[in-house]
């Protein structure tokens, strides 16, 4: 199971590394390596958000997020994006923007010898709004979870309380905009306050407009299957257990494919900032964050889904939504205040860790009330 899983991604690898080594030398394989690595520990908590939503999809629409899903995580955010970046803030054309990626200044200078910004500058002064969309993005994700009432929660003496008041129609969307306005107030540089809350407010309503239609759809789609369970039971044919259709298929499915696509985008934000202080060569950008990183973290997200992870560490799914809250909240604090990629991979780690701790601890407390009932 494990080798069928991840085999592809470690061929992938060897292949990008191998890649590498001719691209650049010894020195590209070792920074691709590292961009790999980097995109995994940072994505630990993406791979199990996916896999909570995925397993709600249907085979069709799970095997459609990870094949075109993949392409569109390599080429598309760790290689089309910064691109589009330079494209849109520097008026370059594609072609311009590629060879400014690719011919660096000298001594890894921010400007060139006639003042003109490097690729790597104008990424980095486009931070503001990336963060803003994505911070805002993974804060709803957040919000929308520890607001809902649940029947099993980890952190019981926050979550409670959270869910209690949780029952305030639109209270995340509340105190979304509110963090938003903080930190374009206060955090943002003053160039940037105008831009950080439209970006913010984008993010925001890009995620209750792809969640939203996504809840729409799957609610359709799963009461018009109750519908067809009630009459084929009145039918006589005695059908029962879960339904076909209980996975999302058809628009609910496609909807929660794209809102899939906007988590991962928004999870990337992080990473492919970070990626610049390690290089700022494209093609080692796409070759260790996409290539290496994406497919990883997509036999992971497999993996969970597969294995059941999720159900046997009920803890899981509550460590990833607090490790994606804290994920927003740094999002939106750098903007004004660099943040060093290795607090925020280790702010996942912990979290994620103490809910698998947490799960396994539980799990063997009802084993042993099982056993002592018997």
């Amino acid at each position: 199971m494990v080798l069928r899983i991840f085999g592809l991604s470690f061929v992938i690898t060897i292949i990008s590394l191998v890649v590498a080594f001719f691209y650049g030398g010894t020195e590209a394989v070792l920074l691709t390596l590292i961009l790999g690595i980097l995109e995994v520990s940072l994505s630990f908590d993406n791979a199990v958000i996916n896999a909570t939503v995925l397993r709600r999809m249907s085979e069709f629409w799970q095997k459609i997020f990870l094949t075109v899903g993949v392409l569109i995580a390599v080429f598309g955010m760790r290689l089309v994006f910064p691109l589009a970046i330079v494209w849109l803030t520097a008026g370059l054309n594609p072609v311009d923007a590629l060879d400014l990626a690719l011919n660096p200044p000298a001594n890894g200078a921010e400007h060139f010898a006639d003042g003109s910004p490097s690729y790597e500058t104008i990424i980095t002064d486009a931070h503001p709004q990336i963060a803003a969309f994505g911070g805002m993005f993974l804060l709803m994700l957040f919000l929308g979870f520890v607001l809902e009432e649940k029947e099993l929660t980890w952190l019981s003496w926050i979550e409670r309380p959270l869910e209690r008041i949780g029952k305030l129609d639109q209270l995340e969307v509340v105190i979304a905009i509110g963090l938003l306005v903080i930190t374009a107030e206060w955090i943002a540089p003053d160039d940037k306050r105008a831009t950080v809350m439209v970006a913010g407010a984008l993010g925001l309503i890009t995620y209750i407009v792809v969640n939203g239609l996504g809840e729409l759809f799957h609610t359709e789609e799963f009461e018009q299957d109750d519908e067809a369970e009630e009459g084929a039971e009145t039918a006589g044919n005695g059908r029962t257990g879960p339904s076909d259709l209980a996975k999302a298929a058809g628009k609910a499915g496609f909807f929660l494919f794209l809102y899939l696509e906007v988590l991962d985008a928004s999870f990337s934000f992080d990473g492919v900032i970070g990626a610049f202080a390690i290089t700022a060569d494209p093609i080692i950008i796409a070759l260790g964050l996409g290539l290496i990183g994406a497919m990883f973290v997509r036999s992971l997200t497999v993996y969970l889904v597969r294995q059941g992870t999720l159900s046997e560490y009920v803890y899981l799914e509550h460590g990833a939504h607090w490790a994606i809250g804290a994920l927003a909240l740094i999002l939106l604090y750098s903007i004004g205040t660099h943040v060093p990629e290795v607090v925020t991979g280790l702010i996942g780690v912990v979290l994620i860790g103490a809910a698998l701790v947490s799960s396994i601890i539980r799990r063997r407390n009802e084993q042993a009330k099982e056993l002592t009932a018997a």
